[in-house]
């Protein structure tokens, strides 16, 4: 028995000379055990009390095109044997993310073709900045964790997994970790890995393990830079089947006193804050992340929230919070795609959808109003945000309703911002449409806004309802002769609930919406 081993794979590297001896940076004692095959049936008991670095190759005639990194400083969760001739597993694995949908960093659990999967400050990507072999990749960020919610079953000879820097990011650093108690406790695996540049590497961990495992991916730095992590492959030593887990199960809850070893590292539970929600004032038309809900399906990002119509191939609205926190520096990314998280029954509407058409991709959520990260700007790009908009209504009327909602932020404001659009037909460049992309998308006739701007503080819900807010509706035609001057087009919210059948401030008390949805605004906008 030997300690575990971990190969950076790099590609087009020339190969190195058969091994003669046992390759090893352990000690004398440990090369002694690796290089008798007698010793290799040493009970993982006697191992532990040794040195256990993770660094050591096994004795091996044709070493693999390696690069090693530092060894690690916690004993291996999975007890390892010299690697033999290893066969892909005919289970559920290689988990290729490709059949996952989950768009925004929220903490969720998502399925996936090997089995349910936890997702922490994680998604799977589909840009063109996504580097993955398929159309997928897991993308994590700050110190986003893939935490499988199954156990794979014992056999697990070598885990492979493919990594690289999203886009053009800095290098990340991630570690995998393991669990043999159905994810009471985790250890880490090997040693530290750093992902740089655009191309995917393969990390190689060996070894076998005496029962089910389950495995952890961990980034670690905690800095700007994402991840990218594709093709997490398990293989069997004899051609033992590696399945994915055919049942959803969370981990068990960790005890609550304090480690006996600072190896184990109980998860903990993510904060929660009530205030600045992107769905802070309700959910109006009571949207579902339900597959029969395709006319009002939900959508929750970090960056907005949709209540989306897939027959129409528009949001029905869009709802989000505006800080100064939330503008920054950075670019507009541009980059147009379907939405990973509509189900795949649902049409997905591309940018080619909108080619030709004589209508913008018009934004719900502005980009300019997600300029904090390079991820949260790129969400706005995506094409479940858009509607088939009028040029001018788009360019001019919009764009300076839009910058004069930033100048109050900027000014100490915070806003509530609630966007749709309603009704068929409107006119572009190329005349009055109904609809776009062979009848798969609707041009709305009208494009509507509702703005609650109070002062930056807390308890908003509360504020709102003393009338310490000042709430402002729009609602525009959808055409080329729309007038640049938005202010011309205040309506109150109780006008644009009656043309849409929607809530729009249901976390108000009723008392108080009565009172606030009835007025218009008319204080200057200038």
């Amino acid at each position: 028995m030997m300690p575990l081993r971990t190969v950076l794979r790099f590609p087009n590297r020339s190969r190195r000379k058969p091994a003669t001896q046992c390759e090893t940076t352990a000690s004398r004692y440990i090369r002694r055990i690796n290089c008798f095959p007698a010793m290799r049936r040493f009970s993982p008991l006697l191992l532990s009390g040794i040195l256990l670095s993770l660094s050591s190759a096994g004795c091996s005639s044709t070493p693999p095109e390696t690069s090693r990194p530092a060894a690690a400083d916690a004993p291996p969760a999975i007890a390892v044997e010299p690697a033999a001739s290893v066969a892909q597993a005919p289970g559920r694995f290689p988990e290729t993310f490709e059949q996952g949908t989950k768009g925004a960093y929220t903490e969720a659990d998502e399925q996936l073709q090997s089995g349910s999967w936890h997702f922490t400050e994680a998604l799977i990507g589909s840009s063109d900045q996504d580097h993955k072999r398929g159309e997928h990749a897991a993308r994590l960020r700050t110190r986003g964790r893939l935490r499988m919610n199954f156990d794979a079953p014992s056999g697990v000879r070598t885990i492979r997994i493919s990594s690289a820097a999203y886009g053009q990011d800095t290098a990340s650093t991630w570690e995998l970790w393991g669990s043999v108690d159905g994810g009471r406790t985790f250890r880490r695996i090997g040693a530290p890995v750093q992902a740089k540049g655009a191309r995917l590497l393969t990390t190689t961990f060996q070894g076998t393990t005496p029962g089910p495992l389950r495995l952890e991916i961990r980034k670690t730095d905690g800095g700007s830079g994402r991840l990218n992590i594709d093709d997490v492959v398990l293989e069997s030593g004899a051609g033992t089947a590696v399945a994915g887990g055919n049942t959803t199960s969370a981990p068990a809850t960790p005890p609550v006193s304090a480690p006996a070893s600072p190896r184990v590292q109980p998860a903990q539970a993510p904060s929660v804050s009530t205030d600045n929600d992107n769905m802070g004032l309700g959910n109006p038309s009571g949207a579902t992340a339900s597959l029969s809900s395709s006319t009002n399906y939900l959508l929750v990002k970090p960056q907005f929230t949709i209540g989306y119509n897939a027959q129409r191939g528009t949001p029905t609205w869009v709802s989000w919070h505006l800080t100064r926190t939330d503008i920054g520096s950075a670019p507009r990314q541009d980059d147009f795609r379907p939405d990973p998280a509509l189900p795949r029954e649902f049409y997905q509407v591309t940018r080619n959808s909108y080619a030709g058409s004589g209508f913008d991709k018009g934004h719900n959520c502005p980009s300019a109003d997600r300029t904090r990260e390079l991820d949260d700007n790129s969400a706005t790009f995506l094409m479940t945000n858009m509607l088939p908009q009028a040029g001018n209504n788009n360019q001019r009327t919009w764009s300076s309703l839009e910058e004069w909602t930033r100048g109050q932020v900027q000014r100490g404001q915070e806003v509530y911002v609630i966007m749709g659009s309603y009704g068929k037909g409107g006119t572009g460049t190329n005349g009055f449409k109904t609809t776009i992309d062979n009848g798969h998308v609707t041009v709305p006739s009208r494009v509507w806004k509702v703005l609650v701007i109070l002062p930056e503080g807390s308890n908003d819900v509360q504020r709102i309802a003393a009338g310490q807010a000042r709430l402002l509706a729009i609602d525009t035609p959808n055409d080329q002769s729309v007038s640049p001057d938005w202010s011309r087009y205040r309506v109150s919210i109780d006008a644009i609930e009656a043309a849409t059948g929607l809530d729009l401030l249901s976390k108000i008390s009723l008392a108080a919406q009565d009172s606030l949805e009835a007025q218009v605004d008319t204080a200057p906008t200038r």
